[in-house]
């Protein structure tokens, strides 16, 4: 599977975040998010095992009870359950792996699934 390096194929999730699939499989998930300055991703948690990095800007992670501030070139995995949120201090790229498969993050296809 290839998906081309291109703008097409986003779709806004929250005012202010736009996410691209770029990849998966059965058992994992590549997507690409582009965050605008000011966007906030409230607190939540999922059952996928999230690992990313940050390409550039600067983000303020809350990780459980915890705050982090993240810039260009910091990773991170959140095991699967633990809850977080985002702020976006300057419009930020992040790159993130889901596993299991965020199946609510599939292209919106007819048919299979895009898989």
């Amino acid at each position: 599977m290839f998906t081309p390096a291109d703008d097409e194929g986003y779709r806004e999730l929250l005012d202010g975040v736009r996410m691209k699939p770029l990849a998966w499989g059965d058992r994992t998930l590549l997507a690409e998010f582009r965050l605008a300055s000011g966007a906030v991703i409230p607190v939540h948690s999922h059952p996928q095992e999230q690992t990313g990095t940050l390409v550039s800007g600067v983000l303020e992670f809350v990780i459980a009870d915890e705050r982090r501030i993240a810039r260009a070139g910091d990773g991170w995995c959140l095991p699967p359950g633990t809850p977080h949120g985002v702020e976006v201090l300057e419009e930020a790229v992040v790159i993130e792996v889901f596993s299991p498969v965020r199946e609510d993050y599939l292209p919106v296809t007819t048919g299979d699934g895009g898989r």
